[in-house]
């Protein structure tokens, strides 16, 4: 049980993994801690990340503590407890994927939905978009090129993995770090961003904690465990 006994407005704890969670792909023993202690005490925990599903089950060994995957970039959602996958948008066709590869596009990677590469090659994509005439969108992220259905983004992915739950996006506290946290943090009944975050983030959030990465998930996890934020006057 939570050791806040008032009302509890927040139930849901909605993290980024890359820059966030995790320092180069690797989440410490006191972050998993944290986590566990969080759900423990009686909320949901939500991961929502541009990553490709199987890339972050290779690294990351702990996805049963969360209710929920936001993967792709919105695009895809897991469930851990029943490993149900469930696509929240179509993968772009064969031959966008072919003319990139024409154009000598490197590191291309292709999900489920999303199609991945990285910076400069965002110029070169996005002229095969207008070229071909597609409804795709590009979304930059520390470096990272995302390709995806046009209206796809974490906001939209963290929306349906709480319509699975039944919960408002009122009831969900996000922590973030870069550009592609800002969809899925403005619709947040209340949004975090780790001290590393970039600045444009960090002027957009509720709260910004004093600590990097996990040690900053951690700092927010006391918070809603202690006080659900009572002290911010959420």
């Amino acid at each position: 049980m939570s050791l806040f006994t008032g009302f509890m407005r927040y139930s849901v704890l909605a993290t980024d993994y890359d820059g966030t969670l995790a320092t180069d792909n690797h989440v410490n023993e006191n972050t998993l801690a944290a986590l566990s202690r969080l759900r423990n005490s009686g909320y949901k925990l939500i991961l929502v990340t541009g990553r490709q599903l199987d890339e972050l089950l290779q690294v990351f060994g702990h996805i049963d503590l969360f209710d929920y995957v936001v993967a792709e970039n919105g695009a895809l959602l897991y469930s851990p407890a029943t490993r149900r996958e469930k696509l929240l948008g179509s993968q772009p066709s064969a031959e966008f994927i072919k003319a990139l590869r024409d154009r000598q596009v490197n590191s291309l990677s292709v999900g489920r939905v999303i199609v991945a590469t990285w910076h400069p090659q965002e110029t070169i994509v996005l002229e095969t978009i207008r070229q071909m005439g597609l409804e795709l969108q590009v979304i930059l992220n520390k470096g990272a090129v995302m390709v995806l259905p046009s209206g796809i983004n974490k906001a939209t992915g963290l929306g349906a993995a709480l319509d699975e739950m039944q919960l408002s996006p009122e009831n969900v506290v996000g922590i973030g770090d870069a550009e592609n946290d800002h969809d899925f943090l403005n619709i947040c009944g209340y949004s975090v961003a780790v001290a590393n975050a970039l600045a444009m983030l960090k002027e957009r959030v509720d709260f910004v904690t004093n600590g990097s990465r996990g040690d900053g998930v951690i700092e927010l996890i006391e918070k809603l465990i202690t006080s659900d934020l009572a002290e911010f006057g959420h």
